[in-house]
């Protein structure tokens, strides 16, 4: 990208149109653009997360997540090229495998709550399998690369036991008659 924003206010979506990085202009309701505003809701929580104390490898991890999010929101907006790497898949899947190999097994489902920080990764999980489903539908109406949606649906999974994680493994479980029956 040769062109940098100079001026934010430029009054060319006063129309309802969006330009897109390949010049295009689109509805602002059309399905990429609505795939974009996803992404960029979830990079911008993940900001709120990092602004809470967290580990020094799960803050290391979520930057890069973020910078990644960075490069599919590019992808998106420029439609036919690829930013998103297979890599960043394989990543995630890595960092699932690391996080998950420490945590407890689960009784039960668990609700979205415990510290602040887990709570604020569950809100990020929720947002990511949002993102998910914009860029599927989109999917099944332009084509796309894969990794946008792999690595959507592996974030949603690594922010849930990132929660767990940021719980300490003092997670809420869900009061479900099967756990009451387990735990009398």
């Amino acid at each position: 990208m040769a062109n940098r924003l100079t001026q934010i206010a430029t009054r060319t979506g006063d129309d309802g149109t969006t330009g897109l990085a390949d010049g295009s202009r689109v509805p602002k309701d059309h399905l990429r653009v609505h795939a974009m505003g996803e992404v960029d809701e979830l990079n911008s929580g993940l900001g709120v997360l990092l602004a809470e104390p967290l580990p020094d490898d799960v803050r290391e991890l979520l930057l890069t997540i973020q910078h990644e999010l960075f490069n599919l929101g590019g992808e998106l907006s420029m439609p036919g090229q690829a930013l998103l790497k297979i890599d960043a898949v394989a990543g995630l899947d890595a960092a699932l495998a690391h996080y998950n190999a420490g945590l407890p097994r689960l009784l039960e489902f668990i609700l979205p709550g415990g510290t602040r920080a887990a709570s604020l990764a569950h809100v990020s999980r929720t947002v990511a399998r949002r993102a998910e489903r914009a860029v599927v539908a989109l999917g099944a109406h332009e084509p796309l690369n894969d990794a946008p949606r792999q690595y959507l649906n592996r974030l949603s999974d690594l922010l849930f036991v990132l929660a767990r994680v940021l719980n300490s493994g003092a997670d809420v479980y869900w009061n479900s008659e099967r756990l009451k029956r387990q735990q009398s």
